[in-house]
């Protein structure tokens, strides 16, 4: 048995994680995911969007399994094992189909890492987040220090990373963070209805969307410009616009 479950509704993957009782990530689990993301990634046809949440109660990830960081603090964890992590990461962030990370609880460390990686971030009223790795005389290792400062600024990005400090909701929100805070009570109902904003809009224009965000990103406003009128060239004729469609 795996510790992460898998199902579809009405175009939106379910990607649910279990691994009681704290939900640490560990590297089986990571390799676990990668294999539902390949599904998933071969799925366009019926797949949308992807929802990734818990089962264990006021936690999404906890953190990275402890084993991990002994294992790296003892020079035994190989090279294969030590690129798990962000090679998960690096699939769940360029996978076609926009991803939500619905946060109920804790996400901590490679919790919260895991989230960045998410195109979209939900999260309940009771949820936390940090990167506490500065405490323990480590830096983020999941790619925090990359992606945080890219999705919130350099200097929110900073303070959160040197200090090591614990938010809430609100001040996720108000950082950008988050994309909505929403209810604790029946917070897997109101998830997959925020979700569904997303999935009810044509899924080649969600697609190139998300590619024209995320492969725009690192590159000059001319280079970004052209990339986004080259995929805008790709889905018109697939629009409501196109004859067909109007006919």
């Amino acid at each position: 048995m795996g510790n992460w479950t898998a199902e579809t509704r009405e175009r939106i993957a379910l990607l649910t994680f279990h691994r009681a009782p704290d939900n640490q990530m560990d590297l089986a689990s990571l390799d676990e995911l990668a294999g539902h993301l390949e599904d998933i990634s071969k799925r366009t046809g019926e797949v949308s969007v992807v929802l990734l949440k818990s089962s264990v109660d006021g936690i999404f990830i906890k953190h990275a399994d402890l084993d991990i960081l002994r294992r790296a603090a003892a020079g035994t964890l190989s090279p294969a094992d030590a690129g798990t992590w962000p090679r998960t990461l690096a699939l769940l962030e360029s996978l076609p189909q926009p991803v939500v990370a619905a946060i109920d609880g804790q996400a901590w460390g490679g919790g919260l890492e895991t989230a960045l990686a998410a195109t979209l971030r939900v999260a309940s009223v009771r949820s936390h987040f940090s990167q506490p790795e500065i405490r323990n005389g480590l830096i983020p290792g999941g790619g925090g220090t990359q992606r945080l400062p890219r999705l919130i600024g350099s200097g929110p990005a900073a303070d959160l990373i040197l200090t090591g400090r614990t938010i809430g909701s609100e001040e996720a929100l108000r950082l950008g963070i988050l994309n909505a805070v929403l209810p604790t009570e029946d917070f897997d109902r109101h998830a997959m209805e925020w979700a569904a904003l997303v999935a009810r809009n044509p899924a080649p224009a969600l697609f190139a969307a998300k590619r024209a965000l995320l492969d725009g990103r690192p590159l000059p406003l001319t280079d970004g410009l052209a990339l986004e009128a080259d995929l805008f060239r790709q889905v018109i004729p697939l629009s409501a616009f196109a004859p067909t469609a109007a006919a």
